[in-house]
């Protein structure tokens, strides 16, 4: 199983090609449809896949979350994703998948593993509006395999915010202040929870924005404001003092929207900053190597709130 999350190296290049490598995974045949649908991950954020090892159980533990593992010392939280998904089968799990996402590290718990698909982010899409209420949000994208077969991008934020209350903590916001000034940024997110968890953050700092869900969406606005702004003879940091992208997006990843925004005079005073789940070095290099200035783990908003601030201080000074 180890030996199909191995060769990093290889998929460190894949960063401004607007690919993705997806490890496939089924949750078993659903007893109401007969159907088993595929389902993908990030093969970034998966560490590594196992049979299932004795589960410890505790209690008043939320829907879906099985218990915990120990893992080379390691307390790891175990999801059922079959569970979660209100997904009733026959099928047992029976694989082990160990995750990481924002410095978190849990398990999920899966019916079977398939193989590694590569896809090209332009083929990957929003699902549609009914199939999104109908799952609550738990699937951000979905892209049509060679097979024909159809395969769902799980929301994993969604997963975590509602299984383990990660991104809801009482002190969030303690000790961050307002920031000084007036700034508006642009940022880019496809998934609903980091949405809201951004503009949550933004409205904390007083920060004004505009808000778009993938890359391809924040590049038509950014060009519209850039032609806007060299019409009037403006630098268009005068409207967006920088740019806050998610990695992962359906159509256009932040990997390509970094390289589209470096490549053009109109924006080469336009910093960008990275914000993402994949918090692995691996990932931050490739932020760099695209061109981006600032890498920042998703769901830590002092540390998003010290890295804009710092930003915004270089900008007033310049």
């Amino acid at each position: 199983m180890a030996t199909l999350i191995d060769s990093i190296d290889e998929r460190t290049k894949l960063a401004g090609t607007n690919h993705l490598e997806v490890l496939l995974f089924s949750l078993g045949t659903n007893d109401e449809t007969g159907r088993d649908e595929v389902f993908g991950i990030n093969v970034f954020k998966v560490r590594e896949v196992l049979n299932i090892p004795e589960i410890t159980s505790a209690p008043d533990m939320p829907d879906g979350v099985e218990g915990f593992v120990s893992l080379r010392d390691d307390m790891v939280p175990i999801i059922n994703l079959q569970k979660f998904c209100n997904l009733t089968s026959k099928d047992e799990p029976s694989i082990l998948m160990i995750t990481e996402y924002n410095t978190h590290v849990q398990g999920f718990l899966v019916n079977a593993v398939d193989t590694i698909q590569r896809l090209n982010w332009e083929q990957v899409k929003a699902p549609p509006p009914l199939l999104s209420k109908r799952l609550g949000g738990l699937v951000t994208a979905v892209s049509e395999l060679a097979d024909k077969r159809l395969v769902m991008i799980m929301d994993v934020e969604k997963v975590l915010a509602d299984a383990g209350g990660f991104y809801d903590e009482d002190n969030l916001f303690e000790g961050i202040d307002k920031l000084e000034g007036n700034h508006s940024i642009l940022f880019a997110d496809d998934s609903k929870v980091a949405r809201t968890q951004i503009t949550k953050t933004l409205d904390h700092l007083g920060v004004a924005y505009r808000s778009t869900v993938n890359g391809a969406e924040a590049w038509k606005m950014l060009n519209n404001i850039a032609n806007k702004c060299e019409e009037k003879g403006q630098d268009i940091t005068s409207e967006i003092e920088l740019v806050l992208t998610d990695v992962e997006m359906p159509e256009m990843d932040g990997y390509v929207l970094t390289q589209k925004i470096k490549a053009d005079p109109r924006m080469q005073k336009l910093p960008v900053i990275m914000h993402s789940s994949l918090t692995a070095a691996a990932n931050m290099s490739m932020g760099k190597n695209v061109g981006a200035d600032a890498y920042v783990p998703k769901f830590q908003p002092k540390e998003l709130a010290k890295t804009l601030k710092q930003f915004f201080d270089k900008n007033s000074t310049d």
